[in-house]
């Protein structure tokens, strides 16, 4: 029996895709929205992703996919009313709750700080009109997944939910995540009928089991394991390392990985469990969950780079470059809240 149907935006993404899968294979029907911006189409013109089509290869369901863009809200109205007079195949959750798990198109920090307008229109009004459209057809299960970019530069480590947020943000990236936490946090607090989940999520690395799914992208990779990858395998000539004077063990930054299919997995157990530990505010309102999903160990991209040559046996190319915009020295965790609600495992150095 379905346990309900849950939108997933950004679907046809990395972190989308392995969390769609993982939502089927915990028995949700899923709903899945992605414009094809950090994705590819199965086929010129085709209404569907080639990342879904091998989900439904691997758990041998169907996924209802539909390509818009967050920005678009007649367009996102459309889909969520079509939905309101289907909604038992659509939109219906067994509880009689609805559920909505949202995941940014726009995540790329660097980038973020090139074009600070691209990342401030996709990431706050593309969260305003889904919110909206949740408010207007009375969705009110909401999973954000936000990112450990909200903490700033750290006034001590390891982060916990506690720690300072929106203080020495380094990014506009960060700054887009913070601001749709603040949204939802007074969404919260003026609406208590909302059941609202922010799961902080640090550094996703790795692949499916099946090798079928994972971050492959186009030309040279933003994020350290695909780029350290394709210059194992030839495709790149050499790794550059941004920034090498850190204060830090080997001048090189540090950063909590966990893997994708424990961050997937913890999407879907903070959906299982959604309601169910509300955390309380000064005056007893109920407030939004918050959760780190990290693996509460740090590990510098030198570190990385000779567990990948150990692995592949293969002596790699690096260059060391200048520090990008927006990067800090450090940045780790402590999961514990989560680890004791979630499914996840100890990351990426036991798989």
């Amino acid at each position: 029996m379905s346990k309900g149907t849950v939108l997933v935006t950004g679907a046809a993404g990395f972190i989308g895709s392995h969390t769609v899968l993982q939502l089927l294979e915990a028995d949700y029907d899923v709903l899945a929205l992605d414009n094809f911006s950090n994705s590819i189409p199965q086929d010129e013109g085709k209404n569907n992703a080639v990342s879904l089509q091998r989900v439904s290869e691997l758990t041998g369901k169907n996924i209802k996919f539909f390509q818009a863009d967050v920005l678009d809200l007649p367009k996102l109205e459309e889909l969520f009313e079509k939905a309101s007079f289907n909604s038992i195949i659509i939109f219906f959750y067994f509880l009689g709750k609805i559920s909505f798990n949202y995941s940014l198109c726009c995540f790329k920090i660097w980038e973020s700080v090139a074009k600070p307008l691209d990342y401030y229109n996709n990431n706050i009004v593309g969260s305003l009109n889904l919110i909206k459209c949740c408010q207007k057809f009375n969705v009110k299960e909401f999973i954000f997944s936000s990112s450990a970019t909200v903490y700033g530069e750290p006034e001590s480590l390891p982060l916990t939910e506690e720690s300072r947020v929106g203080l020495g943000i380094t990014n506009p990236y960060g700054q887009t995540k913070f601001m749709v936490e603040r949204i939802l946090m007074d969404l919260k607090r003026a609406e208590q009928d909302w059941k609202i989940s922010i799961l902080r999520y640090f550094n996703p690395v790795g692949a499916h089991p099946s090798g079928l799914i994972g971050e492959d992208p186009q030309g040279i990779p933003n994020n350290l394991m695909p780029y350290i990858a394709k210059v194992a395998v030839g495709k790149l000539p050499h790794l550059n390392i941004f920034g090498t004077n850190y204060n830090t063990p080997d001048g090189t930054g540090v950063r909590d990985y966990i893997h994708i299919v424990d961050l997937a997995k913890a999407h879907v157990s903070a959906l299982d469990n959604i309601g169910k530990d509300i955390p309380k505010g000064s005056n007893g309102e109920e407030l939004a969950e918050i959760y780190n999903l990290g693996t509460g160990k740090g590990y510098s991209v030198k570190e990385m780079v000779a567990a990948l040559e150990k692995a592949s046996g293969k002596k790699l190319t690096v260059k060391e470059v200048e520090p990008r915009p927006g990067d800090l020295a450090i940045l780790y965790c402590d999961p514990s809240l989560a680890l004791k609600k979630t499914w996840m495992e100890s990351g990426i150095w036991n798989r």
